[in-house]
């Protein structure tokens, strides 16, 4: 690994194209997969094939010969490596040599085999039969305060093992359920639920092939859901307008060749995505959407005075919204001088994009973590709201709020019942069909486990996948607490750093990948996920297990789950692992109105859709419509700026999915080799005496009486908006308060952060 910060992102070119292709092929030489990945690939994203481990962008009914993207292939090649990490590997290395490892090739050393102990003695992971983890497991976990047990998942696993780790969970007797959501979209899942009624977006494929106009806030399709480039595109040739606002310039919503179209690959010929490119300050969307709706508000003003139609849609608001008065009180007196002292955007810049919104009939408005990963993130997403509502554009083909969601199948486990929140799962049904009583207090949020665990208050961690020690917030503190639990137990495909912590017994269990056969006593299964657009899939792998060792996740839960939980005839968890349809069946028979005719409907093109009310203009919040949020500030920071402070955004690079590192070149940003840079406006740092390559040490700078500090860096030079400073995730993570974190959500405020910098 090399570092070249030689060359800037101005020269890095369009999203797509040749480029992608590259990223695919090196990807597909450093990991040499099996032969069987180009038939992976081929099914991937297709009715009655493989659905993609990495995003949960939706799966279109009408799909491309190659239905996948440039990360979702990343993703495959990855997994289905032909390394092999067995036992073996153990007689030359100890946990304490792999500590200078880097993500990168801890996850290079191939597929895990075999279940493994760890020997404190010897500081290695050593070979245990199944039979032995669940027996020990469980065992331990009858002495254990059940409160003090936390049952974690990632956004991987299929509907089908998630249902069962929340049924183990409750059986064990708690609703420590935290979720890969609680540090991304859980702020959708509480932000949404208060203001139109719905935990998740309302808009459907339909919609993307109907709008005329998008409005982007904070979301990244180049680098996280490639496949949104697509729809963009053809919106973009039938004459649609885009409008992006985001502290960072990114690629995929500058220009995007189309790596399925043959003229355009031979031509080179780009896609001109994004009309306007608003480069707002990290966590100014407040007022940004604030000057968006003040514009729509006088224009609409000045149309009525002089006898033409509304601007705004009165009649949508006097039928289905409430609160709005307040609202639009707010907008009208908020002086434009705040506004943009604030998102560092001109009048005219907002005025231009309100234009474009005023001026189109249907409108989808697309956000990602750039929203929801702040202190005020609800607030975030209830101004979203609030601009779209004010032209009607929620319930109407065409138009809608679109969240995109990260992980596969991260919205569905919540469908499920993966929910720390006990008003959130029909515990009556639990009771009915399963014969114990639920527990009813609410469990850890992952904030909550995280603090809980900082204080000696978690004695055992489960992780149904995921790399915790290592995407949590104060990653230091995380790796200081971690190993003093009594038990940790890692459900994993391959080695990451979590593993390098053990708790005083430590179990990593090897799981099947998506893409591999599930032979079970019916046959080979299908699992089943649920998209960003509440559309559910079936995927079935085919290739050949890493290893004939390993158990499928729904296997793995069973087996600690009848070790672990009281004897129950009516919790039949051998017969649950012999037929994943039955399992199926229970999902529907707990939730009949989202998973009717679950198993009968699984692979139909497109997903079938558990409807959204509010997508109807059906409104189940407390008032009965879709409810205004006023804000109280013009930015969601949870501090204040003052001299020498910046607010930090952590970012993933082109090479990555969460804290997956495929390799170290983020072609977008122009930078190569490395990780460990600092991305920093050049006035910003002459005004620090900072020179391009400088290293530098980031302090963080809560005033929570906690030292944080980053090492190792490189200040470069990026076009950031003044004061807006960027690193990439997970590496910033030590940075990140665990404590920073959205006020009704609990969702880390990972994209503002306040820090401090210093040269080295």
């Amino acid at each position: 690994m090399s570092d070249k910060l030689d060359k800037l992102p101005e020269e890095s070119g369009p999203s797509g194209g040749w480029g992608s292709m590259r990223g695919i092929a090196r990807v597909f030489g450093d990991s040499w997969p099996s032969p069987d990945v180009l038939r992976e690939l081929e099914r991937q994203n297709k009715p009655g094939g493989l659905m993609c481990s990495s995003c949960a962008f939706p799966k279109p009914a009408n799909y491309h010969p190659f239905e996948f993207c440039e990360n979702g292939a990343k993703a495959t090649l990855w997994e289905m490596t032909k390394s092999r990490h067995t036992p073996e590997f153990w007689d030359d290395h100890t946990v304490s040599d792999l500590m200078d490892w880097s993500d990168h090739e801890l996850e290079k050393t191939g597929r895990l085999t075999a279940p493994m102990r760890y020997d404190r003695a010897s500081d290695r992971y050593v070979e245990v039969s199944w039979d032995e983890a669940f027996s020990e497991i469980g065992s331990i976990l009858k002495d254990l305060p059940k409160q003090e047990v936390v049952f974690y998942s990632s956004g991987h696993a299929g509907l089908e093992a998630s249902y069962l780790w929340a049924l183990m969970a409750r059986a064990y007797g708690n609703n420590n359920l935290p979720q890969s959501s609680n540090m991304c979209h859980e702020t959708t899942s509480v932000g949404l639920k208060k203001v139109i009624g719905s935990s998740v977006g309302t808009v459907l494929w339909e919609d993307l092939e109907e709008t005329d106009c998008y409005f982007f806030f904070g979301q990244n399709p180049g680098t996280n859901s490639p496949r949104f480039l697509h729809p963009l595109k053809a919106a973009k040739d039938r004459g649609a307008k885009i409008v992006t606002f985001n502290p960072v310039k990114e690629q995929g919503l500058v220009s995007f060749v189309d790596p399925q179209n043959i003229r355009d690959m031979a031509t080179g010929r780009e896609t001109i995505i994004s009309d306007q490119y608003h480069q707002l300050k990290a966590g100014s969307d407040i007022a940004a959407l604030t000057g968006l709706c003040k514009a729509v508000i006088e224009e609409d003003e000045k149309a009525q005075a002089q006898g033409r139609s509304a601007i705004i849609d009165w009649d949508f608001l006097k039928e289905h919204a409430v609160n709005y008065d307040g609202f639009l009180t707010f907008c009208r007196t908020t002086p434009w001088e705040k506004i943009t002292e604030e998102c560092g955007l001109s009048e005219a810049e907002l005025r231009q994009a309100a234009d474009i919104y005023i001026h189109a009939e249907k409108v989808i408005g697309v956000y990602g973590m750039g929203l929801t990963q702040h202190a005020h993130g609800a607030t975030n997403i209830g101004m979203l709201v609030n601009f779209l509502a004010l032209r009607g554009n929620i319930g109407r083909k065409g138009a809608g709020c679109c969240p995109v969601r990260g992980h596969s199948n991260v919205q569905g486990q919540r469908t499920v019942g993966i929910a720390e929140k006990a008003k959130l799962i029909p515990m009556d049904k639990l009771r009915e069909l399963y014969g114990f009583e639920p527990p009813q207090e609410d469990g850890y949020h992952i904030v909550d486990a995280a603090q809980a665990m900082m204080e000696g208050k978690v004695s055992a961690m489960f992780s149904l996948g995921g790399n915790l020690v290592r995407a949590l917030p104060d990653s230091e503190r995380i790796e200081e607490a971690w190993p003093k639990q009594k038990l940790t137990v890692m459900i994993s495909t391959k080695l990451n750093r979590s593993h390098l912590y053990p708790g005083e017994v430590a179990y990593i269990l090897p799981c099947l990948s998506r893409s591999e056969k599930d032979e079970q006593e019916s046959g080979n299964q299908y699992v089943s996920v649920e998209d960003s657009f509440s559309k559910i899939h079936g995927s079935l792998g085919k290739s050949a297990p890493a290893s004939d060792k390993l158990k499928s996740e729904l296997a793995i839960t069973c087996g600690i789950a009848k070790a672990a939980c009281d004897p129950n005839p009516k919790l039949q968890w051998d017969e649950w692992v012999k037929d994943y349809s039955v399992v199926r069946d229970l999902i529907e028979a707990t939730y009949p109105d989202d998973f009717r005719g679950f198993n009968a409907r699984m692979n139909e093109p497109g997903g079938f859709w558990r409807g959204n009310p509010a997508h109807d203009r059906i409104w189940k919040t407390e008032s009965g419509k879709l409810e205004f949020t006023t804000p109280s500030k013009l930015n969601a920071l949870g501090f204040d700026d003052k001299p020498g402070r910046f607010r930090m955004i952590t970012m993933r690079s082109n090479d990555q999915f969460n804290t997956t590192i495929y390799g170290y070149s983020d072609r977008f940003r122009g930078i190569e080799g490395t990780r460990d840079v600092l991305l920093m406006n050049k006035i910003d740092m002459a005004d620090l005496g900072l020179e391009h390559g400088d290293p530098v040490v980031v302090h963080g700078d809560m005033d929570d009486g906690v030292a944080r500090r980053k090492t190792g860096l490189k200040v470069i030079t990026f076009e950031l908006p003044r004061g807006t400073v960027g690193g990439y995730y997970p590496e910033c993570n030590v940075l990140v308060p665990v404590g920073l974190n959205d006020e009704l959500s609990k969702t880390p405020g990972s994209k503002g952060v306040p820090v401090r910098i210093e040269k080295a």
